[in-house]
């Protein structure tokens, strides 16, 4: 089906039962998966004995202006049940016809029997032919089909070629190098092992960028904790551009009951990392800019302390399997191709020659193995320009192998992924806005 004269999906659902957490994905001619999104962000998950009416943008599912064959819809909650969907349509608008949910009486007729699970392990799911006219068979579900007078179950099982019903990622790992754009890194002979080693088993975008002209590398560090940059546009340290806000994301996982650390490579043990020490630099912390993580610019404040930790105690918390569920790591100015240092001279393969050194240990950990996920990016372009600018991305839930893709990401696709992946809301400043970086993911990961 053409999606160019449409704009939204629209759809009612109903669950089986409460506190299911569903994402739907469409998939284009090829039976190519394009992008998945949750059904929390828009209206809330669907609710037990009673309708929930969606109305989904087709940019936010990649799906505009395109074509497409079916949709799939995915439980992310470890004990998945039947959805009921009914009134599923494609519109023009958002004030199209809101579309009517079959009365919730009739499911007390006889209750239509759901797939067996088993019936959707194929390698790859097989979405309903546009052309054929709904029937009571589960999903995937035509968008254009005509809805049955009665809610069609679907079972919520898992493609085989996602991880399983209960996969998840649990552990979050970014790493930001410094001023480089992407067509500097990929395919240098001074970056063999993001090249050779990194690029053949991981994703990673192509059309990755900074906010449009945020420079210099202190506002894009604030970005990726924030989605904004406070107004901030110079790289001065936390005594000049401390923020009182709370919207900012290591505040929302300490308030969701997730940890968090920052590993700071040059800084010491027992205050709160507030000034520079050459190789560190305030700059590219971005943590330290918030009150309510250093008790406003206080250096002995035991919650910075606790959270900010020198980058030498990665490896033993990594050995010991006690990193915290998001973990920011900032190499030093020589180590992040910031700085031309001894003894190479050549900020390049200083940073690949760190990262080949450092990564391994990250994902050959158990954290990592079970349910982890490594971001390297890059803070802003060469020379003031916005990029492209590298974003790679390792997990077992990545699609890797060295796939690619052109969509336009910035950091706040970023900072929409990583509170995505720990359900953390609300989606905080530009990140609402964004594209997440689902597509680099296997269908039904995020």
């Amino acid at each position: 089906m053409d999606t160019t004269s449409y704009s939204f999906l629209h759809f009612a659902a109903q669950a089986i039962r409460g506190g299911q957490d569903y994402t739907v994905v469409l998939y284009n001619a090829t039976n190519q998966p394009l992008s998945t999104v949750r059904l929390a962000h828009y209206g809330g998950d669907p609710a037990a004995g009673s309708w929930n009416v969606y109305t989904i943008p087709l940019s936010a599912l990649r799906a505009n202006a395109t074509h497409i064959k079916g949709v799939a819809f995915v439980s992310r909650t470890r004990r998945h049940g039947t959805l009921y969907l009914d009134s599923m349509s494609l519109t023009g608008g958002v004030s199209a016809p809101t579309p009517t949910p079959t009365d919730p009486a009739a499911l007390s007729s006889p209750t239509p029997t759901p797939t067996d699970p088993a019936a959707l392990s194929a390698p790859t799911p097989t979405p309903t032919d546009p052309a054929a006219p709904s029937a009571p068979t589960p999903t995937p579900t035509d968008p254009a089909a005509p809805s049955a007078p009665t809610p069609t179950p679907t079972d919520i099982a898992t493609p085989s070629a996602t991880p399983g019903p209960t996969a998840s990622i649990k552990t979050v790992f970014v790493i930001v190098m410094e001023n480089h754009n992407w067509s500097a890194i990929q395919g240098s002979p001074s970056a063999p092992y993001i090249n050779n080693a990194l690029l053949p088993q991981a994703s990673y975008a192509t059309e990755y960028f900074n906010p449009p002209g945020n420079h210099p590398s202190e506002p894009n560090y604030l970005w990726l904790e924030a989605g904004t940059n406070f107004g901030v546009s110079d790289d001065n340290p936390p005594s000049d551009n401390h923020q009182s806000s709370t919207a900012h994301l290591v505040t929302l996982l300490e308030h969701a009951g997730l940890s968090w650390k920052a590993y700071e490579e040059g800084t010491g043990v027992t205050t709160c990392p507030l000034t520079d020490s050459y190789p560190y630099a305030t700059k590219h912390n971005p943590m330290i800019f918030f009150d309510d993580v250093t008790g406003t610019n206080n250096p002995n404040s035991a919650y910075c302390i606790a959270h900010e930790r020198p980058y030498t105690e990665l490896a033993t918390d990594l050995q010991n399997n006690t990193v915290a569920n998001y973990n920011f790591i900032t190499p030093n100015l020589c180590d992040d191709m910031h700085d031309s240092c001894s003894p190479t001279n050549n900020e390049i393969q200083q940073g690949d020659t760190w990262l080949s050194h450092e990564v391994p240990k990250i994902l050959n950990s158990q954290a990592y193995k079970n349910g982890g996920a490594l971001f390297i990016t890059w803070d802003e372009g060469e020379n003031s320009s916005d990029g492209p600018i590298g974003m790679i991305v390792l997990s077992p839930y990545a699609k890797g192998h060295g796939y690619s893709n052109t969509i336009h990401y910035t950091h706040s696709s970023t900072l929409r992924t990583i509170q995505e992946i720990f359900h953390i809301t609300p989606l905080l400043g530009d990140a609402a806005k964004a594209a997440d970086l689902s597509d680099l993911f296997v269908a039904g990961t995020l």
